[in-house]
C-alpha cells in the first residue's frame, strides 16, 4: 500500500511503524507541520490494557517506553489544608518528548519518510495519489475540515479555563490540589513524568478565572510556540505552597478551553481520522495519546485482517467507536465535575474526596475498597457519622426519613408502566407486580403512574383513580404490602395530556389507537411528534377540571391507605407538557417565562398538597433536561426544583427527557444522576429536601457509590426490579449485610443464605497467597526517582 499520514504525532507515527513492520514493501509517508523539536505538553500517561496491547504489537517500542516510566499507584488530593491518599490505582507516565522521539526513531530504522516543518499536501491530492490517507493531524484537523460535510463534526467548547504546565518539583504520585481563593475554586492536575519534572495542568471555572484577572490577555495574539508568560507568573504565586520553591515551566502554555471533538463517522472512502482528528476526551481522565495510540493499533489489526480498505476502516470504526463513545462518555462527566466542583467545597473532606475520585462512574465504591480497603472504611465511617448512624451497613441499608416517613433502606422500586389494567382498575397482577417488589426488600415500592381521569391515560391498559371501585382495589394492594412487608408503598398521580389515547407499550410505543381513542389536550397545539395526534389547546376551564381530577384522586389515594403521593411532572406528559417550552407556547400567564411554565403545574401541586394528609410525604418526578436544544435545561431543572420545594416538596424526583420524539438523550450507567446531583447540592440539601436519583442505575455498587458521594439521597431503580423482584435482598446477601434494612419474609426466610455453587476441592498453592500477600503490600506505590531531580530545559 502506499500510505498518507496528515500529523507526526504519537498516533500517526505509532500508526506509520505498525503498518511497516506488517509489510516493509508499503510506502509510508508522514508529513508534520512542526518542527522536530517542536514538542508540546509534557508528560503522557498510559493504562495496563493500552500497554498490553503495545507489548503485543512492538514489544522493541514497549521495552524502550518501560524503562521511561514513572509508575506509581496513589493519588493525593489536597483539600483544605489537608492530605487525602488513596492507593491502588496504577499509573505508568513517560514524557511526552520522550515518546516522541522513540517513535522517531522506530519510523526511521524501518524506513518510514517523515516530512517535518512540512504542512501535508492537499488532501484531495494524497486521496487520488495514495490507497490510503490517514488524518492524525489533531483537534485542528484540516483532513477532517476538507470532508466536515461527510465526517460531520461536533465541537464542544467546554465551559472552563485551563493551562498545560511542566514543574521541576518530581510529584511521588498523582496530585489533585483543590484551592479555594477570593476568586473561587481552581484546581491542579499534577503527576510525574519523569526523574526530573512532572505535569502541572491549573484550571478554573471562566467565571473564576475573569474574576481572578487572567482575562487580562483574552484576545491576545500569541504566535506559535509563545506562552502566556504574565499569566504564568501569576499561577506560581498562587500556587507558591503547592510548587513549595520548585519552577513553573511552559511549552506553547496559554489559557485554552477544552473541545470535545465528536464525528458523525470516522472515515470517507480511503481517508479515515485517528486520535483527536476523531474524537477527544478531557484530560482528567486520561490521556489523548492513549487514546490516538490505540487508534493506531486497531486500524493497522483491521487494515492486515480485512481484503481491502473500505471493509479495514468499517471494521476499524466498529471496532473504536464504542470504546471511545464509553470514554468520552466518562470524560464528558469528569470534565462536567472539575467545571461544577465550587457545588462540592462545602462537603466533608472524605466524602469530597470519594466524589472526586468517582466522578467519572468508571471507578466506584466496589472498585475503590479492592484497591485501598482503608479508604473505603474512611468513606463508610464519614458518611454514617454525617447522619448519627453507625458505621459497618452498606450506605443503600441505612434508614432514611423522607418528610416523616421511615424508610427501612435507600432503595426504591421506580415507577413503571404496566399497561395491564381493565377499565382503570388494578388487578391480581398489579397486586403480585407490587407485592413481589415489596416482599423483594426495597424500602419504598412506586406504583406505575395512576391516571385521574379516563381521558387521562396513556392507554386502555393505564390504571385510574377516578372511581371508588379503583380506590379499593388500590386499597387491596397497599394492605398486602403493609401486612406482608416493611416496605412502604407509594402513588403516582398524573395525566397524560398529548401522550393519550395511544396503544400498549408492546403494540407500538406512543402510536395513536386506530379505534376508541379519545381527545387529547395540552397547553398548545404540538403533538408529541411525528404521527401522534394533535392535542386541543386546554381553555380555564379544563385546567379546572384536570386540577379537580388530581385532587378527587389524591383524596382517594389517601382513602386506600398510600404512605407517599408523587405528582408526575415528568416525561412529557400533561404537567411536563406545561413546564417545557418544547410543548408550551401559549402567550398568556400560564406561557412564556419558567414563572408563567411553572403556574398551573404548582396549581396542582397546591391543591392536592392540601387534601393529602399533612403527616404524609409528598414529591416531584420533574424531567431535569428536555434534550432538545430549545428544551428545559439541568439549570431551568434547578428552578423548577426550587419552586416546588418552596411549595412544600419533601423530595424531588429526578428523570429526564421524554418531552419529544425528536430528543438525543445522552444514555449511560447512571447517566441521570448528574441532575440529582446538580438540584442537590444547589438547592435541596440547603433545605432538607430529599433527591432521587433515577435512570441506568443497575447494580448495588452504582447505589452505594450515588449514596456515598452526595450525588442524592434515595435510588430508584426499574428494570433492574424487573429482572430480579429479590434485587434488594440478594444485594444484602452480595454484600454479607443482614439487619432490618433488609429482612426477608418469613416464609422466604430459608432462601435468605446464598445458594451453593459448584465446588473444587483444588488445594490453593502456597506460592499464590505469598504472591497475594505481596501485592498486597503494593496498594501505596509512590514514585521515588534514583537520583536527585534536576532541572528540565
Amino acid at each position: 500500500m502506499k500510505v498518507a499520514i496528515a500529523g507526526g504525532g504519537p498516533g500517526g507515527l505509532y500508526f506509520a511503524a505498525l503498518m511497516k513492520q506488517l509489510d516493509p514493501a508499503h510506502d509510508i509517508t508522514v508529513w508534520e507541520r512542526n518542527a522536530p523539536d517542536d514538542t508540546f505538553g509534557f508528560g503522557v500517561v498510559f493504562s495496563d490494557e493500552t500497554l498490553g496491547g503495545i507489548e503485543n504489537a512492538d514489544l522493541g517500542i514497549a521495552e524502550a517506553m518501560a524503562r521511561r516510566f514513572a509508575r506509581w499507584t496513589d493519588i493525593d488530593i489536597h483539600f483544605r489544608g489537608q492530605s487525602h491518599t488513596v492507593g491502588g490505582q496504577g499509573f505508568a507516565a513517560m514524557s511526552r518528548r520522550e515518546l516522541l522521539d522513540l517513535l522517531r526513531q522506530r519510523c526511521h530504522a524501518l524506513g518510514v519518510v517523515v516530512h517535518f516543518s512540512t504542512p501535508a499536501p492537499d488532501v484531495e491530492a494524497l486521496r487520488a495519489s495514495h490507497d490510503l490517507v490517514v488524518g492524525a493531524d489533531g483537534v485542528n484537523s484540516s483532513t477532517r475540515a476538507a470532508y466536515a460535510e461527510v465526517f460531520r463534526p461536533a465541537l464542544d467548547r467546554r465551559l472552563s479555563k485551563y493551562m498545560w504546565l511542566g514543574t521541576d518539583r518530581v510529584f511521588e504520585a498523582f496530585q489533585f490540589f483543590i484551592k479555594e481563593t477570593e476568586w473561587g475554586t481552581m484546581q491542579v492536575h499534577g503527576y510525574p513524568y519523569s526523574e526530573s519534572g512532572s505535569t502541572f495542568i491549573v484550571e478554573m471555572h471562566e467565571d473564576v478565572w475573569r474574576r481572578a484577572g487572567f482575562h487580562a490577555s483574552e484576545g491576545a495574539e500569541f504566535p506559535p510556540g509563545t506562552s502566556d508568560e504574565q499569566a504564568i507568573a501569576r499561577i506560581g504565586e498562587i500556587f507558591a505552597g503547592e510548587l513549595a520553591g520548585h519552577r513553573l515551566f511552559a511549552n506553547n502554555s496559554k489559557w485554552l478551553n477544552f473541545v470535545t471533538v465528536r464525528n458523525e463517522r470516522w472515515h470517507h472512502g480511503n481517508i479515515v481520522l485517528v486520535g483527536d482528528a476523531a474524537h477527544t476526551a478531557h484530560f482528567s481522565i486520561g490521556s489523548g495519546t492513549k487514546l490516538a495510540m490505540e487508534d493506531a493499533l486497531a486500524l493497522a489489526a483491521c487494515l492486515h485482517e480485512q481484503p481491502d480498505v473500505e471493509s479495514a476502516l468499517t471494521a476499524y470504526e466498529a471496532e473504536r467507536r464504542p470504546v471511545v463513545e464509553s470514554t468520552q462518555r466518562a470524560a464528558q462527566a469528569s470534565l462536567e465535575w472539575f467545571e461544577n466542583i465550587g457545588m462540592y467545597v462545602h462537603q466533608e473532606p472524605t466524602q469530597f474526596c470519594f466524589n472526586l475520585l468517582t466522578r467519572s462512574r468508571r471507578i466506584t465504591y466496589e472498585n475503590l475498597r479492592t484497591r485501598d480497603p482503608e479508604f473505603a472504611d474512611r468513606v463508610d465511617a464519614a458518611f454514617a457519622a454525617a447522619q448519627g448512624l453507625e458505621s459497618g451497613t452498606p450506605a443503600m441499608f441505612q434508614p432514611f426519613r423522607l418528610g416523616r416517613l421511615e424508610l427501612k433502606n435507600r432503595v426504591i422500586v421506580s415507577p413503571m408502566d404496566m399497561y395491564s389494567a381493565v377499565d382503570g382498575v388494578p388487578g391480581d397482577f398489579h397486586l403480585v407486580h407490587l407485592g413481589s417488589k415489596a416482599m423483594g426488600g426495597a424500602g419504598l415500592v412506586m406504583t406505575e403512574m395512576v391516571c385521574v381521569s379516563p381521558e387521562g391515560r396513556i392507554t386502555p391498559g393505564c390504571t385510574g383513580l377516578w372511581t371508588d371501585g379503583q380506590r379499593d382495589s388500590w386499597a387491596r394492594i397497599v394492605s398486602f404490602v403493609h401486612e406482608r412487608s416493611t416496605a412502604r408503598i407509594g402513588l403516582q398521580l398524573g395525566h397524560s395530556g398529548r401522550k393519550g389515547s395511544t396503544r400498549l407499550m408492546w403494540e407500538g410505543m406512543d402510536d395513536p389507537l386506530p379505534t376508541g381513542n379519545w381527545e387529547v389536550v395540552g397547553p398548545s397545539p404540538v403533538p408529541y411528534g411525528a404521527g401522534s395526534a394533535m392535542p386541543r389547546e386546554m381553555t380555564r376551564a379544563d385546567m379546572d377540571r384536570v386540577l379537580a381530577d388530581f385532587v378527587a384522586a389524591a383524596r382517594r389515594g389517601a382513602e386506600a391507605g398510600f404512605d407517599l403521593l408523587e405528582v408526575h411532572c415528568a416525561h412529557g406528559y400533561l404537567l411536563s407538557s406545561f413546564l417545557s417550552p418544547v410543548a408550551n407556547r401559549r402567550t398568556d400567564e400560564y406561557g412564556g417565562s419558567l414563572e408563567n411554565r411553572l403556574r398551573f403545574p404548582l396549581e396542582v401541586f397546591d391543591a392536592v398538597r392540601a387534601v393529602w394528609p399533612a403527616e404524609r410525604p409528598m414529591s416531584v418526578r420533574i424531567s431535569a433536561t428536555d434534550w432538545l436544544p430549545d428544551g428545559n435545561t439541568e439549570h431551568d431543572a434547578v428552578e423548577i426544583a426550587r419552586a416546588f420545594i418552596a411549595h412544600g416538596a419533601d423530595a424531588i424526583d429526578v428523570s429526564s427527557g421524554q418531552v419529544a420524539k425528536d430528543e438525543r438523550p445522552a444514555f449511560g450507567r447512571s447517566y441521570q444522576t448528574p441532575f440529582a446531583d446538580r438540584i442537590r447540592h444547589e438547592v435541596a440539601a440547603a433545605t432538607g429536601t430529599a433527591v432521587i436519583a433515577v435512570g441506568a442505575i443497575a447494580s448495588y455498587d452504582d447505589v452505594n457509590s450515588i449514596l456515598l458521594a452526595g450525588r442524592a439521597d434515595l435510588c430508584a431503580l426499574g428494570r433492574t426490579h424487573l429482572y430480579d423482584p429479590h434485587w434488594t435482598l440478594h444485594a444484602a446477601a452480595e454484600q454479607e449485610y443482614q439487619g432490618a434494612a433488609a429482612d426477608w419474609p418469613d416464609p422466604f426466610r430459608a432462601g435468605s443464605r446464598k445458594p451453593p455453587t459448584s465446588r473444587t476441592d483444588a488445594v490453593r498453592p502456597r506460592l499464590s497467597l505469598l504472591r497475594a500477600e505481596e501485592s498486597d503490600q503494593e496498594v501505596h506505590l509512590r514514585w521515588t526517582p534514583s537520583h536527585e531531580s534536576i532541572p528540565v530545559s
